[in-house]
């Protein structure tokens, strides 16, 4: 009990010193905690439908973090709390990556991907009801809803 104790009046001594006052103003503290916003959210998409994760978004926080991590160890002085709320991120971004990568180029059966849409909130028995695919098994190519790029030409009169 006596370590406690000591311990706890070492943490207090550390709290009253300007240079704990200096670094908790800082931005070398403030930054990083409105930066773990990044981390928690993916964390918290972890409980999503796989179908709202999107690829690119997730490859560029991946990146990005990476990126910053590095920037975070290398200023002086160095930011550990700025470089692991970053590592964080690459964990989280890289679950979420794997998540994206299973449901579109993976093993998503219909199974899966019928008990995803039973999942997200707002789906109906209909749709779970329905024999789903995975997106990488869709032709983009024959889907009416595409429009063909070379039948447009905006400077002929027909098209006004």
């Amino acid at each position: 009990m006596a370590a406690v104790a000591a311990l706890w009046r070492r943490a207090v001594e550390i709290v009253k010193t300007k240079e704990f006052r200096d670094y908790v103003t800082s931005t070398h503290f403030w930054g990083p905690v409105a930066n773990w916003g990044l981390p928690l959210a993916a964390f918290k998409d972890m409980r999503a439908p796989p179908d709202i994760i999107s690829g690119r978004m997730t490859t560029a926080l991946i990146f990005y973090s990476m990126v910053f991590m590095r920037f975070a160890y290398l200023v002086q002085p160095r930011n550990l709390l700025l470089m692991a709320c970053h590592g964080t991120s690459v964990v989280a971004q890289s679950m979420e990556g794997g998540r994206y990568l299973i449901y579109h180029y993976g093993g998503a059966t219909a199974a899966t991907a019928a008990a995803a849409s039973v999942a997200s909130p707002g789906s109906t028995a209909a749709t779970a009801a329905t024999p789903a695919t995975t997106p990488a098994a869709e032709d983009p190519v024959t889907d009416g809803d595409c429009l063909e790029v070379t039948d447009y030409d905006p400077l002929t009169p027909e098209h006004d």
